[in-house]
């Protein structure tokens, strides 16, 4: 993969956008305004997936802009800011592709527990394990308790994530919340990003998620 340009925004801004982040639903609450973000550097053990699943191609795809990046001396797994970049060939008025640092809640389960829930990059997160590396993410703390995230997250951590060539037909992706709406509780950071959420292949697979 050849970068044709890339742009690097600052850490502070990439925070004040995520703070202005809606759900889709509840009269499109702002989730994260009266949350505290910081951005910080974890293991991914710490981690705790809500997704049971990751596609192959788009850990193969991270990994291969990892390693575009790597020579233009920008380390994907260290940012502290959003990189904003488009490949050899795109049209430079579009939209950049944005590649963020992994978002990640402080989570209250149905059992009480707290965990560093994976909201928005389990790719970019699978990947760095696979490098054996830390990673740095964008930690959401005191998100408001009437907006969790909106699946619970798997009592068996890493363990129940499969990696995937695709997924078939009825594939059980996560435990919503509320099977019926859960998309109401949807973070919905296209608005900020534009393509964040948008089915890449080759570009950006991070986020072939519901």
């Amino acid at each position: 993969m050849k970068i044709q340009k890339y742009e690097l925004l600052p850490e502070q801004e990439l925070l004040a956008r995520l703070k202005k982040t809606h759900l889709r639903g509840f009269d499109r609450a702002e989730v994260y305004r009266d949350a505290t973000l910081s951005i910080e550097s974890v293991d991914t053990n710490d981690l705790t997936p809500a997704q049971r699943y990751v596609l192959a191609d788009g850990i193969e795809t991270i990994l291969d802009i990892a390693d575009s990046f790597a020579p233009l001396g920008i380390d994907v797994f260290a940012l502290r800011g959003a990189l904003l970049w488009w490949p050899e060939g795109a049209d430079l008025n579009e939209a950049p592709i944005p590649f963020l640092p992994p978002v990640i809640e402080e989570s209250t389960e149905a059992d009480g527990r707290k965990v560093l829930l994976i909201n928005d990059g389990i790719h970019r997160v699978y990947a760095a394990r696979k490098r054996g590396r830390n990673l740095n993410v964008v930690v959401a703390r005191n998100v408001p308790a009437e907006y969790p995230y909106y699946a619970y997250a798997l009592p068996d951590g890493w363990k129940q994530v499969e990696e995937l060539a695709e997924l078939s037909e009825g594939y059980q992706k996560k435990e919503y919340r509320n099977p019926e709406n859960y998309k109401a509780l949807f973070r919905d950071f296209n608005e900020i990003f534009e393509g964040i959420q948008k089915q890449r292949p080759k570009t950006n697979p991070d986020h072939l998620k519901a």
